[in-house]
């Protein structure tokens, strides 16, 4: 579901207020500039924490249908959790709040969004639209739409926190199978995962190092992969969403490969006492010679 935004929205009215002067530098709207109620439809921005908006728009769509349409196609995005502010400069844009003045979004959310969401829209083949140049919005000192998120509150992580990777939990179909998925990828663990956050759609995930088993290693050394693992969590934030399912907690079978500084999981199973293939072939898989060791 979209993230509510309520907070943000007293700063922005209280930082109109310290400005106040005509003379601010703030566009101001234009006579056939109208505000109306952001519809249901518009789920981009419907609920984002104030109930009317302007139209035309700060992209120039000209009626509601066309800001409709254009803001749907951002909502695969805004579901690959890249930032958590997304939502929020892009309703800045798509559906401007109905003040006595257009309130553009700050360059530094801009570029901070587009840092961490860039990547993963390039995984799609698209690129970051010039319509959405981070150097046409005002800098911070000027009136303008801030980051709601701080180092503090989302922590300050040097990679995006979502991928190009989607992920599902696979059915343990039978134990020849699953051996044979991990003697295709470079590693195999069984581990324990822990959600440490669930106050935001932007869920952090812990490895509970007490649990790491290793089945299989293989370019890694045993010490490497539980560091390893957790910056897969802390990338592939979607992805461990997709695994976890809502619960708090879980136990898996997880095997992937090893891509420069990085690991990339490949598939997942639940460690759950029906998934009877998935407990022989862990039991089986330390006495188990993949196809390349028979010779």
């Amino acid at each position: 579901p979209p993230r509510r935004g309520g907070p943000w929205l007293p700063g922005l009215l209280l930082r109109l207020l310290l400005w106040g002067s005509p003379g601010a530098r703030a566009s101001y709207l234009r006579r056939s500039s109208s505000c109306t109620a952001i519809p249901r439809s518009m789920a981009l921005c419907y609920d984002i924490g104030y109930s009317e908006m302007r139209i035309p728009n700060l992209l120039e769509h000209e009626t509601m249908p066309e800001a409709i349409q254009q803001s749907s196609s951002w909502l695969p995005l805004l579901a690959r959790e890249c930032h958590p502010d997304a939502r929020i400069f892009l309703c800045s844009l798509f559906a401007p709040i109905c003040l006595d003045r257009l309130i553009y979004p700050c360059r530094s959310l801009c570029e901070t969004v587009k840092r961490s969401c860039a990547p993963v829209m390039a995984c799609y083949g698209y690129p970051w639209p010039e319509i959405l140049n981070c150097d046409k919005f005002p800098a911070d000192h000027e009136l303008c739409i801030a980051a709601v998120s701080t180092d503090e509150s989302s922590s300050s992580r040097r990679m995006p926190r979502a991928s190009c990777k989607d992920c599902e939990l696979e059915e343990a179909s039978t134990a020849k199978e699953i051996l044979e998925n991990l003697c295709a990828n470079d590693f195999a663990v069984k581990i324990r995962i822990l959600r440490k956050n669930t106050t935001t759609t932007v869920s952090d995930f812990d490895l509970d190092h007490s649990r790491v088993e290793v089945l299989k290693h293989g370019p890694l050394l045993r010490t490497e992969i539980p560091g390893r693992l957790q910056q897969w969590l802390d990338i592939d934030a979607t992805c461990a969403h997709n695994i976890m399912r809502g619960t708090h907690a879980g136990v898996f079978v997880v095997s992937g490969e090893v891509q420069s500084d990085k690991v990339v999981v490949n598939k997942a199973y639940a460690w759950q006492k029906k998934n009877r293939n998935l407990h022989q072939a862990v039991r089986r898989w330390k006495h188990h010679r993949c196809p390349e060791q028979a010779g």
